[in-house]
């Protein structure tokens, strides 16, 4: 793994809500107002033609997928797409795919033209639905030709469209020898592949499958504390134990909305009220964590977007939300401590005098050091710790203001306020 990822900052694209034009094209105009956010990494939603046979809503959901090799004509063409990839890639960003491996649309080209054995039967003998997905069809893992051909569609994309990896969702529901052999097929094609799982289990990192999983059990945490159903120490406890469970390279996804959470549960607005900032703000300087923003987050818009509907966007400018975002991804990329899996620093707390509200740590490596101080409660604290050898002078990094951070501290905290400081 070279040093881009670990130091990167994913941005996912609806790209149906995105803009009023719901396209490729479109979204692809988009790219030099991430890139100058401090974005490196687009992860669109994905872009394949849907099903039609029991579609939801009216314009269907973007995981039921009707041709692994094609693009839904509703947001453009193959060469629009080839467009898009092209344009992020001159400004420096990467393009990854999401990955439907478990199941395709119930009228998917595979359907008609591939054996019957390649996919799950009920007992009428139809293809069988996954979990309540009515408008999907589970496919058989237990015939390799199905692992072939999700081998070859997804090299289709590396080397015919220059694509740069894959989140791939609901990684647990696919045999975890299936991601091992798929991945290392196609590093051998492109070495700097990318691989998100959009799970956790452990398993996924064994034979180096995967680069990055996601951190859904810290994202629950971090939406149970901001509303005090648990206290900090619950989200302090599972860093620690979070430290053993994968290899020291495993990098987890940090967010706090995506497309699921988002259209299911709620913005960021709703599901963590006053604590939407500072939550931000720690899935940026959380150990391990590769942060994501998801599309509406760098402007603000707290909305939560239909998911089988035209639901874009009203207007799009650059605000104070956006500055916010800019200052969180200069962070990331000024200071090396903060970056994921074993080249960034590890924590180490500073305690403090109330630890069921209070984090106080620092993260190191190589002469760079950076030193945060959350109140993660809705309570005004009275802080009270000592710094000991990280007393000195730094920056605070969301004011870009020196500050002197003295050997012992006393002072009042407000609810949900935080200090960042970097040397």
């Amino acid at each position: 793994m070279d040093c881009f990822w670990p130091r990167a900052v994913l941005y996912e694209m609806n790209v149906r809500q995105l803009t009023p034009e719901g396209t490729l094209r479109a979204a692809a105009a988009k790219l030099p107002f991430l890139k100058d956010l401090g974005v490196d990494a687009v992860w669109l939603m994905p872009i394949y033609p849907i099903g039609e046979a029991g579609r939801k809503g009216s314009l269907g959901s973007y995981y039921s997928i009707r041709d692994y090799c094609a693009v839904n004509p509703e947001m453009g063409t193959m060469a629009d797409f080839d467009a898009f990839v092209a344009e992020a890639h001159r400004l420096g960003l990467k393009v990854l795919l999401d990955w439907v491996a478990n199941h395709t649309a119930r009228d998917a080209r595979w359907i008609d033209e591939a054996p019957a054995s390649w996919y799950e039967r009920d007992a009428s003998g139809e293809p069988a639905v996954p979990w309540d997905w009515s408008d999907t069809a589970k496919l058989n893992y237990a015939d390799r030709d199905v692992w072939r051909a999700q081998g070859d569609a997804m090299e289709f994309w590396i080397t015919q469209h220059a694509v740069d990896g894959f989140r791939c969702d609901m990684a647990m529901l696919v045999p975890v020898d299936f991601w091992n052999e798929v991945s290392r097929r196609l590093r051998r094609t492109k070495p700097d592949l990318f691989m998100l799982a959009e799970a956790e289990e452990r398993n996924l990192f064994e034979e180096g499958a995967f680069d990055a999983c996601y951190a859904w059990e810290m994202h629950h945490l971090m939406n149970d504390v901001a509303r005090q159903r648990v206290r900090v120490t619950a989200l302090r406890d599972y860093i620690y134990a979070d430290r053993g469970r994968y290899p020291d390279s495993a990098m987890r996804l940090a967010f706090t909305s995506n497309h699921d959470e988002n259209s299911w549960n709620g913005s960021e607005f709703a599901r963590l009220g006053d604590a939407r900032e500072i939550m931000a703000v720690f899935t940026f300087v959380v150990p391990r964590g590769l942060p994501l923003i998801y599309t509406g987050q760098e402007i603000g818009y707290d909305h939560s977007f239909a998911f089988f509907d035209r639901d874009p966007i009203p207007s799009y400018a650059s605000n104070a939300f956006t500055e916010f975002y800019r200052r969180l991804t200069a962070l990331r990329h000024g200071n090396p401590a903060l970056a994921a899996g074993e080249r960034g620093g590890a924590m180490v707390e500073i305690r403090n005098n109330a630890e069921d509200c209070l984090m106080t740590f620092v993260r190191e490596t190589g002469g760079n050091r950076v030193v945060a101080v959350m109140n993660l409660s809705p309570y005004a604290i009275h802080a009270d710790y000592y710094t000991g050898i990280y007393a000195g002078m730094y920056t605070d990094a969301m004011t870009g203001e020196p500050f002197g951070l003295r050997g012992r501290v006393e002072e009042d905290m407000a609810p949900w306020s935080y200090r960042i400081l970097t040397r």
